[in-house]
C-alpha cells in the first residue's frame, strides 16, 4: 500500500455495532434466494488464521479473524495488507447437529479470491479459481458425523497476474484504484442433501409465462416434478427438462411496481423455493428514435455507479442490511438503477433489487494489464478508437476472461433486476470486441449489451456508450442509431469533515468546499446536460457515484454511509421530470 495516503480508520453505525456483540456469526441470512432449501449450517463468525510464504499447512495459527471479512478489512480485525505471494490459511472446526445429515453435505463458498485449496479433516476435499463466483464441494466422505471436524482453507491471492479478474484491486492504491481484498469474502456454509437433489435453475420469462429449467448436475432433472406457484393452487409438472408456468392476470415487475412470483419445486427427494419476475426488455424506434424498452414502452434508466466498496469491511458490508439501505435511499432521490460496477455481488443484493425495485446495469469484472496511457490519457483527450489487435493479446489472460464471463453470467441470470450487462469498461482488459458481444448474446439472449462502455467500440453492441468527464455533456444523435447511453459521468466531489477516508489526497472530476454548492451543481448537471438530450435519444445515464469509496470522494453517500450529501427534496422535482 503507498504510505503516502494512508486512510483514516472509518466504520459505518452497523460495523461498529457489530465489533460491540459477542459470539456474533455475521451474515447470518440465508444466502441463495433464488435455490433456498431448509438446511442451512452458517460457518461465519471467529476463525483461526495465519499467513506464509510457503504453502504448507501452519502446525499453529497464531491470530483469529472474522469471517466473511478481509484481513485487508476493519471488521476482520486483522487490517494488514500482505505481500504478494503471501499464503493465507483458515482453521474452523464444526460439529453437525442432530438430524442434519441427509445424504450427502454440501460446503458452500459464496466467494474466495483467488486461489483456493480446501481441506477438511486433514483431506484435500477440492479447489477452485476465481475470486468472484460462488461454488461447493462434496465434503460427506471426509466428515466425523458426530465428532468434531476441522475446515482448512488455504489462499493465494496473486493480484500480480493479470489473468484473473481482479476489478479495482490494487497493492499501490489510490485515486480510482482500491485496497485489495484476499481470501474469504463472503458467507461460508452447509446444506445436507439427498442423493438426487436440484443443483441450479435457469429461469426464462415472457410478459404472460414463466419457463424454468431444473438441473441435477449438469443435467435437467428428469420425472415427476412439482411446481407450485404461491398464493395459488397452479401447479405444473416437468416435460423435457422443463416447466412453464402460464399466468393469466399477470402483474409486471418494475422498479415503480416490483412484482415477484414466488414457487416451490418438490421432487421425490428434494424441495426448493424460488421466485422470478414477469417483465421484457427490447430495442424499439419511437418517433424516428431508438429507444430501450421495459415491458414494451419506452423507459429511461436513471442510474448511479455502485462500486461496492464499504469503509470498514471494504468488499462485504458489516451486515446484508446495508444493501437495502444503499438501494431505498438511492430510490428516495428518484433513481431507479445502479450500475454495478467491476464488481459481482453476494446474490443478497441482487434479491433486494429485485424486490425493491432497482434495475442493475452489471458489469463484468476486468483482467489484463491496465495502461493509464492507452486506457485513460489518450481517450480523455480524444483518442477513443484502437483496433483489437493492438489491445490485449494475451491468450490466458483471454482465456480466463472468457471463463469468468460465462460463471457471472449464468450465476446471476435469473434475477429480473438486471437488465443490461457490460462486457469491457475504458479498454480494461478488452479484446476481440465483436466476437466478445456475440459470445455474451450466446449466454444470453434477453438482456441489453453495452459491449465497450466508454470508448474503443465497435459496432456490435446495442447502446451507444459514452463516458463525460472534465467537460460538458454534448451528446449528439448517434450514427449508428442506436439507443444512446450515458454510461458515466459528473463525479463531483464533496468532502463532509470527519467522514472522509483520505484527508489529504482527493479524487474527484471537480471539486465542491460547501454541500450548498455541491447541491447546485448536482441540480444543474441534469438540468442542463441530461434532461435535454432525452429527447434526441439519451434513454440511459449513470453518474458517479452511490458513495465515497477511499482517495474518491465523488459519492452522494459518504464512505461510510454517515452523510447523504443531496436530500431528496433537493432533487424530487429533477428527478419528476426524467422520469416521465
Amino acid at each position: 500500500m503507498n504510505s503516502k495516503t494512508k486512510l483514516t480508520e472509518l466504520y459505518t453505525e452497523a460495523g461498529r455495532k457489530l465489533l460491540k456483540e459477542e459470539n456474533i456469526i455475521p451474515w447470518d441470512v440465508y444466502p441463495r434466494p433464488q435455490l433456498k432449501r431448509d438446511s442451512f449450517l452458517n460457518l461465519n463468525g471467529v476463525w483461526e488464521f495465519e499467513t506464509g510464504k510457503k504453502d504448507k499447512i501452519p502446525e499453529f495459527f497464531s491470530q483469529n479473524i472474522l469471517i466473511p471479512f478481509v484481513p485487508e478489512s476493519l471488521l476482520s480485525g486483522i487490517n494488514k495488507v500482505y505481500e504478494n505471494g503471501t499464503y493465507l490459511f483458515y482453521k474452523k472446526e464444526f460439529t453437525l447437529p442432530e438430524g442434519f445429515l441427509k445424504e450427502r453435505l454440501i460446503l458452500n463458498f459464496g466467494a474466495v479470491d483467488q486461489y483456493a485449496t480446501v481441506y477438511v479433516n486433514g483431506k484435500e476435499a477440492g479447489c477452485h479459481i476465481g475470486g468472484y463466483d460462488a461454488f461447493s464441494i462434496d465434503i460427506t466422505d471426509s466428515i466425523d458425523q458426530k465428532g468434531i471436524n476441522t475446515l482448512v482453507v488455504k489462499v493465494l491471492d496473486n493480484l500480480l497476474d493479470p489473468a484473473l479478474p481482479y476489478g479495482k484491486q490494487k497493492y499501490d492504491r489510490g485515486g480510482m484504484w482500491y485496497t485489495p481484498c484476499s481470501g474469504i469474502w463472503q458467507t461460508v456454509w452447509l446444506e445436507s442433501v439427498s442423493d438426487e437433489y436440484i443443483r441450479s435453475l435457469k429461469i426464462d420469462t415472457g410478459l404472460d409465462f414463466a419457463e424454468i429449467q431444473i438441473f441435477s448436475g449438469d443435467l435437467p432433472l428428469k420425472g415427476k416434478i412439482k411446481v407450485r406457484l404461491l398464493g395459488s393452487e397452479k401447479e405444473a409438472e416437468i416435460i423435457d427438462g422443463k416447466v412453464k408456468i402460464e399466468i393469466p392476470e399477470p402483474k409486471l415487475w418494475s422498479p415503480e411496481k416490483p412484482y415477484l412470483y414466488y414457487f416451490e419445486i418438490e421432487t421425490e427427494k428434494d424441495k426448493i423455493s424460488s421466485y422470478f419476475a414477469l417483465r421484457t426488455l427490447e430495442i424499439k424506434e419511437v418517433k424516428g428514435i431508438k429507444r430501450l424498452c421495459l415491458n414494451g414502452k419506452p423507459y429511461f434508466f436513471n442510474g448511479l455507479l455502485d462500486q461496492g466498496y464499504f469503509s470498514d469491511g471494504l468488499f462485504t458490508p458489516a451486515e446484508p442490511e446495508e444493501y437495502e439501505r444503499d438501494i431505498l435511499k438511492m430510490k428516495s432521490l428518484g433513481f431507479n438503477m445502479l450500475r454495478k460496477h467491476i464488481k459481482v455481488e453476494p446474490e443478497i443484493f441482487y434479491y433486494d433489487c429485485d424486490r425493491f425495485g432497482m434495475v442493475v446495469f452489471q458489469d463484468m469484472v476486468n483482467n489484463g494489464k491496465y495502461s493509464f496511457i492507452r486506457d485513460t490519457a489518450l481517450p480523455t483527450i480524444g483518442m477513443k478508437y484502437f483496433p483489437d489487435k493492438i489491445l490485449h493479446t494475451d491468450k490466458e489472460e483471454r482465456k480466463q476472461f472468457r471463463k469468468a464471463m460465462k460463471k457471472e453470467v449464468e450465476q446471476l441470470y435469473n434475477h429480473p433486476s438486471i437488465c443490461l450487462w457490460t462486457v469491457f469498461n475504458e479498454g480494461w482488459g478488452q479484446f476481440d470486441t465483436e466476437s466478445m458481444y456475440g459470445y455474451m448474446r450466446s449466454l444470453d439472449s434477453t438482456r441489453f449489451i453495452d459491449t465497450a462502455s466508454g470508448w474503443f467500440k465497435t459496432k456490435h453492441s446495442d447502446v451507444e456508450s459514452e463516458h463525460v468527464y472534465f467537460k460538458k455533456v454534448n451528446l449528439k444523435k448517434p450514427k449508428s442509431q442506436k439507443p444512446v447511453f450515458l454510461s458515466e459521468f459528473g463525479g463531483y466531489s464533496y468532502k463532509p469533515e470527519n467522514h472522509v477516508a483520505n484527508t489529504e489526497a482527493t479524487y474527484g472530476y471537480g471539486k465542491f468546499e460547501n454541500r450548498e454548492d455541491f447541491v447546485k451543481a448536482f441540480r444543474n448537471l441534469y438540468l442542463n446536460e441530461v434532461i435535454p438530450f432525452i429527447g434526441i435519444g439519451l434513454c440511459a445515464a449513470v453518474y458517479t457515484q452511490v458513495s465515497d469509496v477511499e482517495d474518491e470522494t465523488n459519492g452522494i453517500l459518504t464512505y461510510d454511509r454517515e452523510v447523504m450529501k443531496i436530500k431528496p427534496k433537493e432533487f424530487k422535482d429533477i428527478a419528476e421530470k426524467i422520469n416521465i
